[in-house]
């Protein structure tokens, strides 16, 4: 057999050869659980202040901060927003530093 011959075996007529790509699988991602973070009312800062805070650290609207101080404020605890533990965590630090108490709870 040439080397002609062995080249038409393998390559259709027209003597371009197409190469299939093997199908990927989708990887699946873990989505992490999700965590409550909850905003507690105190009588130290100003409601204006705890809805700049909560506008300065969270992607909520004003009309949603104001809506999460309110409710800290009249039942003394407002769940502000659910988010994987990490970033929760990182939430708690950073509303300390403005003197406002933030705890997180796994979300059953």
């Amino acid at each position: 057999m040439s080397e002609r011959d062995i080249r038409q075996e393998r390559e259709p007529e027209g003597g371009t050869a197409v190469l299939e790509r093997p199908q990927e699988t989708p990887v699946k991602l873990d989505r992490m659980p999700p965590w409550k973070v909850l905003l507690h009312n105190d009588e130290v800062n100003e409601m204006g202040d705890v809805v700049a805070a909560i506008l300065d650290l969270t992607p909520l609207r004003r009309g949603e901060a104001v809506q999460r101080m309110l409710e800290a404020h009249t039942r003394g605890c407002a769940l502000l927003l659910c988010t994987h533990r990490e970033h929760a965590e990182l939430l708690v630090e950073q509303f300390a530093t403005k003197r406002m108490t933030i705890t997180i709870e796994a979300d059953a």
